[in-house]
């Protein structure tokens, strides 16, 4: 389960980096204005609208390997067996022990908040 951990891993992180180059390559909103002022985006490798769908499309697929590739980094996670700790970390699990009685024959009384204002009832 370790080398699929791995595989995975690291083909997020190429999706990643994929994901950075595209999105730096691609011409924001206002990048038309200049191209309709005779910036170069006619002469570019894909063409004038061509890279704009190339590009968008090549983002949407690496964004969608990026989301199946986190989910299953997140599924391994969550599934891999505990195998560090100690003993001594466990809860510890004990029986209960019953109260003392007291030398009358009589339960304990409850403790008395001192700062309460309760009033003493007459037996």
């Amino acid at each position: 389960m370790n080398w699929l951990f791995s595989l995975v891993l690291a083909v997020h992180i190429l999706v990643a980096i994929a994901i950075i180059g595209l999105v730096l390559m691609q011409h924001g909103k206002g990048a038309d204005m200049g191209a309709a002022f005779g910036s170069g985006a006619s002469g570019s490798l894909f063409g004038a609208t061509g890279s704009a769908n190339f590009l968008s499309r090549a983002t949407g697929i690496l964004a969608a390997v990026f989301f199946v590739t986190s989910l299953t980094l997140a599924y391994i996670g969550s599934n891999k067996p505990k195998t560090t700790g100690s003993l001594m970390q466990e809860p510890v699990q004990s029986q209960s022990v019953s109260q003392p009685i007291s030398a009358a024959g009589e339960a304990p009384a409850a403790p008395v908040d001192a700062g309460s204002k309760a009033k003493e009832i007459p037996k």
